[in-house]
């Protein structure tokens, strides 16, 4: 699968970001217990069935939910917890700090960060479980000042890593600047919006009606009256805001999240021990496929690649050999799904799927 990327190279620096509230923060730590609920915990630990003396390779620590049932299932484990978030990274050195069950080096990046980030540690087979799971952390959704919710009024920012970045344009950066075909594009590929071209010219002629969209219910209320306010279902037929897969193409773009899961993927192949095991969960179909290809062995992103195949080209028998062995086993024979049970108790998991591979060489 190809993706696309767009360069903004003269977008402005937001100045200053709003903070994460003091009471936001006790949400999320209070006495270092984290109030949250990670997706289908119970299907990841069967899968990774942690051992003694294991490292594990947590690249979305989030609220740490995962890492922390990692830790209480096994002895003296080694967990190394990434975030892009400088929020999570937060609650992750608290977490090393108090733990005495095991050893967590938190990590503050992104998914290509890594090979820079443990520079100091032989990557390669290094690793006996890795764990992604993709998309925002129910904390960013619940921070309006993050403005990834447009259930909540907030700025119309959507960076993973906040300030952290200085050129990192946001969400308002993006449509203050993008011309309409790519602001149409960026919705049907990344949001795989029907009406993309519609809400793209709403958004590029809004500029002219006042300076910008600077809230996430000033782009919602923009893309409602684009639509025609018509009611939605999603692909489980759950109603869905009309804005809804506006919102997830933004994100996406202002993120790059699928070029990053890409990247993690090939990196788990690379950090994972022979034997070592791959768990992903993901919440969309964009993510689902860039998993699948992957674990299938149908990633083609080289010289096989059937776009540009080259009938000129000859290979010998190692070269075939090589292309045809296959790197990832699967674990399951198909994508698990959340039990009706832990939907009811987290409804956020309705959507996720779950992929888990051994590889093999």
């Amino acid at each position: 699968m190809r993706h696309f990327s767009y360069m903004f190279s003269s977008m402005p620096r937001l100045s200053c970001f709003l903070r994460q509230t003091k009471s936001t923060a006790r949400l999320y730590s209070s006495n270092n217990h984290v109030f949250h609920i990670p997706v289908m915990h119970k299907e990841v630990l069967t899968i990774f069935d942690p051992q003694d003396g294991q490292k594990f390779l947590d690249m979305t620590f989030g609220a740490g939910g995962h890492t922390r049932k990692l830790l209480s299932s096994s002895n003296n484990a080694t967990i190394y917890t990434l975030d892009r978030d400088p929020f999570a990274y937060d609650l992750a050195i608290k977490l090393a700090s108090v733990t005495t069950n095991g050893n967590i080096f938190p990590l503050l990046g992104k998914f290509s960060d890594l090979p820079e980030l443990m520079s100091d540690t032989e990557v390669d087979n290094f690793f006996d479980g890795i764990l992604i799971d993709c998309g925002c952390s129910s904390m960013q959704y619940d921070m309006k000042e993050r403005g990834f919710s447009l259930s909540k009024d907030g700025p119309l920012d959507m960076r993973m890593d906040q300030d952290r970045l200085a050129n990192q344009p946001s969400a308002k950066d993006i449509l203050a600047h993008i011309d309409e075909d790519s602001l149409a594009r960026v919705l049907k590929i990344y949001g795989e919006e029907k009406q993309a071209k519609k809400i793209a010219r709403a958004i590029v002629e809004a500029r002219y009606l006042f300076t910008s969209l600077n809230t996430t219910h000033e782009l919602a209320q923009l893309v409602e009256s684009a639509c025609g306010f018509s009611s939605r279902t999603d692909k489980l037929q759950r109603s869905s805001h009309v804005a809804t897969k506006t919102f997830q193409a933004l994100r996406i773009l202002v993120n790059d999240e699928l070029n990053e899961l890409d990247f993690a993927v090939r990196f788990a192949h690379r950090a994972l021990k022979i034997g070592g095991k791959l768990i992903t969960i993901t919440f969309h179909s964009l993510e689902d496929r860039i998993v699948k290809n992957h674990l299938h062995d149908l990633d083609y992103s080289t010289d096989s690649e059937q776009k540009y195949k080259n009938y000129a080209r000859h290979l010998d028998p190692l070269d075939v050999q090589v292309l045809m062995e296959r790197q990832w086993l699967a674990i399951n024979k198909h994508v698990l799904t959340p039990t009706d049970e832990e939907i009811n108790e987290n409804p956020r998991s309705r959507s996720a799927k779950l992929r888990a591979a051994i590889k093999l060489r």
